[in-house]
């Protein structure tokens, strides 16, 4: 049988009150700065969480430029992305609309009808494919920030468990 008894973590270096008088933090001291030419995956996952304010700090161009894609432009970007995608998604809704019930106005003199039909199924069909639009749109790119975000922590915690 197994002992039911959890493991119990072992104890940091210095107790919270020590550490909150000296300011500073034990990994901050211990951790190493990020270089990139000694990154061993290139993945460009700032290997401490102290680097991650220097990270946002980057220049967007230097980034943008790296070839060796050892920094993520995607979480910064993002929010663009889906702003401008929304932008679209409502251009492309008024013009479709627009000619949706121009055309079926026009269909009107020549059989009442079908340009009632095209008017109805216009008004009915465009908006919910802007809808659907919109969700694809959104999904795609919560997928790609989260596959982003699983490689960034997922080098995080691998960087923390070499030891």
């Amino acid at each position: 049988m197994t002992d039911p008894t959890p493991p119990v973590p072992p104890l940091p270096e210095q107790p919270a009150a020590e550490a909150a008088r000296a300011g500073g933090t034990p990994a901050e001291a211990s951790a190493p700065v990020y270089d990139p030419a000694n990154d061993p995956d290139n993945t460009g996952v700032p290997t401490s969480l102290h680097d991650d304010a220097t990270a946002v700090g980057r220049g967007f161009f230097a980034a943008l430029f790296d070839l060796s894609f050892r920094t993520f432009i995607t979480r910064r970007l993002a929010s663009v992305f889906y702003l401008v995608g929304l932008i679209v998604i409502a251009i492309g809704f008024i013009v479709y609309l627009v000619n949706g019930i121009v055309g079926g106005a026009s269909l009107l003199w020549i059989n009442a009808g079908a340009g009632i039909t095209a008017i109805i199924a216009m008004v009915i069909i465009v908006p919910l494919v802007a809808f659907i639009s919109i969700i694809a749109l959104r999904f795609i790119i919560e997928a790609v920030v989260a596959l982003i975000a699983i490689a960034e922590n997922t080098e995080r915690t691998a960087q923390h468990t070499r030891r």
